[in-house]
């Protein structure tokens, strides 16, 4: 045999051991994830009913300084509310607003037993 072709024997016999020797793995790369966030238009939650029936009638409307408008927040004017011995008064404060309600304020209404209280409710525009 030719050393030539025994050299390119000694070659491919080297090659042939070196190939199986190395194993090839595929490379993953990471997708892009892609999120949608979804805004469902929610009703808000139902206002706690709590029949408040007071035996007088409540004090005179509570007169406050009502600050500048801020987007997004609609202020809640202060009211009395009753404690189930006397009025007590509850201060204005902002809530934030909710696309497609307006709120309704607390207020007191006279009834033939008394007079009821309605706590402040978002309604449906």
């Amino acid at each position: 045999m030719s050393s030539r072709l025994a050299g390119l024997l000694i070659v491919a016999t080297a090659a042939a051991v070196a190939a199986g020797c190395v194993e090839e793995r595929p490379v993953y790369r990471p997708r892009p994830v892609q999120r949608e966030v979804i805004v469902e238009r929610q009703a808000p939650p139902p206002p706690e009913v709590v029949e408040v029936i007071a035996p007088q009638p409540p004090p005179p409307r509570i007169v406050e300084v009502v600050p500048p408008p801020r987007p997004g927040f609609v202020w809640v004017n202060g009211y009395w509310r009753w404690d189930g011995r006397r009025y007590v008064p509850v201060a204005g404060h902002w809530r934030e607003a909710r696309a497609g309600y307006h709120y309704v304020h607390p207020h007191w209404e006279q009834r033939n037993d008394g007079w009821h209280f309605h706590v402040g409710v978002w309604v449906n525009d």
